[in-house]
């Protein structure tokens, strides 16, 4: 078992990555049921929270069925930071998560998320301000740090320790390569295996497959993975690891049926929550990486990214199983796209 303070994870627990426009309660809970142990809300912008922005608030929305659930916030100023804890402790999470990972500029070059790796004293001062400001346990996710010169997240995990955290993840990149290049585990095994280090350590970068989560696992000594990219479009790769993990064996690929209903509940839930207008486009993005293997499925393709009623949409995925029933899907790599650059969902 794996504790984050009072929460409890199964032994090498697998977290569902907090990814901007992607980890919406629709997907979260499409994630859930394919085996995450644990799922974060959307990043949060803490400036965002405290001026009462609806998207912002909005992202605060958690609901039991997908628990245990973080809600993740960011920002570079300790009163903000501190401000936005004391309304996430309010919408009752399981945990309060900080962004210092996200690269991308509109963030980091504004002194929030990986910005902060440029400045490990204000990092340990937001940190602080959040921990005091909760009575949530308090995690951080982050970069080995800003380029290849100041990689410092050794000293960055004993000094978040110190402030009270309660596990850290660890993205295997600097800011500075952003998702290019192999992400780098070493650093993140020299973490976990510091003897002063308490707290538990998440690896996260690049886990596209069982056999290396099942090989970084034995290598790193980590406590867990969080995975990100590879769950777009393939919530099964949570339950295809844990499967890896316990027999070394593959599991099946998702059957047609599976297919067709993982894009019924996340339509469902995605009309439920965001409204039939913006629910069903938000979606058409995902039916190309849920149909994915079929052969000659463009023309349903076509036909599910212009309708406009639910029951439309669904009657083509009913048609979908029908013509695909007992087709077997080969497995496929997955494909770790750049979600900040070409998001999907």
């Amino acid at each position: 078992m794996v504790k984050i303070d009072n929460i409890e994870l199964p032994d090498f627990p697998l977290l569902l990555a907090p990814m901007e426009d992607v980890t919406d309660p629709p997907f979260r809970a499409v994630c859930k049921n394919n085996g995450a142990d644990l799922v974060y809300t959307e990043f949060i912008s803490s400036e965002g929270l405290i001026r009462d922005a609806i998207k912002c608030r909005r992202k605060l929305d958690i609901f039991d069925y997908e628990r245990p659930v973080g809600i993740q916030i960011f920002g570079g100023d300790e009163d903000s930071l501190a401000m936005a804890s004391r309304i996430v402790d309010v919408t009752s999470p399981d945990l309060l998560d900080i962004n210092f990972g996200c690269p991308v500029k509109k963030v980091a070059g504004a002194g929030a998320g990986a910005g902060v790796l440029k400045d490990l004293n204000l990092m340990v001062r937001l940190t602080d301000a959040c921990v005091k400001a909760t009575n949530l346990p308090v995690t951080v996710k982050t970069r080995l740090g800003w380029d290849e010169d100041s990689k410092n997240i050794e000293e960055v995990a004993e000094r978040l320790q110190d402030v009270g955290i309660k596990a850290l993840a660890i993205h295997g990149r600097t800011r500075s390569q952003m998702y290019k290049g192999e992400a780098d585990w070493t650093l993140i095994g020299k973490v976990k295996n510091n003897p002063r280090i308490r707290i538990p350590i998440f690896g996260n970068g690049d886990i596209d497959s069982p056999q290396k989560a099942l090989e970084y696992k034995n290598r790193y000594g980590i406590d867990g993975i969080m995975i990100g990219r590879a769950a777009i479009g393939h919530p099964w790769i949570f339950r295809e690891i844990k499967h890896y993990l316990q027999t070394g064996e593959m599991h099946h690929p998702p059957t047609v049926a599976e297919r067709v209903g993982v894009c019924k509940q996340h339509l469902r839930k995605s009309v439920a929550w965001k409204g039939p207008r913006t629910g069903i486009f938000e979606m058409r993005a995902c039916y190309a990486k849920y149909l994915k293997g079929l052969p000659n499925i463009k023309e349903f393709r076509n036909r599910l990214v212009v309708l406009t009623e639910p029951e439309e949409i669904e009657a083509v995925l009913d048609e979908v199983l029908t013509t695909y029933q007992g087709f077997e899907v080969a497995y496929e790599p997955i494909e770790l796209i750049n979600y900040h650059e070409n998001c999907p969902l």
